[in-house]
């Protein structure tokens, strides 16, 4: 079975308050916008956004109290980009949970979450590279690999 995931579903409170943070904090466009959810087209699979009590809804969820902790990252090709992005992100209504820092294994990293509170790793790492459609990928991957 192939790895791989088709859509990345995040829970939101307001539409309009999401769809900015993603807009003008990464300059995505959306390939859909309904009365509940936006959905924008990444390298290889959709995140979507949905209100929350709709997905909760979908899901059949019971318990609505506490959802698993997670955090979704966003790799930049300079180590001078993170804290610029960082910027951004914060200026489209995220809010900054960790400033820029270098973690042990090596690289640049910081945190900022969405308007509903989720947690984007920005980082930069010089064994992270892109392939010509934009894909990350490690550089242990032989060039076969990295499609």
């Amino acid at each position: 079975m192939r790895q791989q995931i088709a859509i990345i579903t995040l829970g939101i409170k307001e539409i309009d308050r999401s769809k900015k943070f993603y807009s003008e904090g990464f300059g995505w466009s959306p390939i859909h916008k309904g009365n509940t959810t936006v959905m924008y087209k990444m390298n290889g699979f959709i995140l979507s956004t949905w209100l929350l009590d709709e997905l909760d809804t979908d899901m059949k969820r019971i318990n609505k109290t506490k959802h698993a902790s997670f955090s979704l990252a966003f790799a930049v090709q300079e180590e001078a980009h993170v804290a610029l992005f960082m910027e951004r992100l914060v200026s489209a209504g995220g809010s900054l949970l960790r400033n820029a820092d270098s973690p042990e294994h090596g690289g640049l990293r910081g945190y900022v979450a969405d308007p509903d509170g989720h947690a984007w790793e920005i980082l930069f790492h010089n064994e992270w590279k892109f392939n010509p459609k934009g894909y990350v990928y490690h550089t242990c991957l032989s060039d076969q690999d990295q499609n």
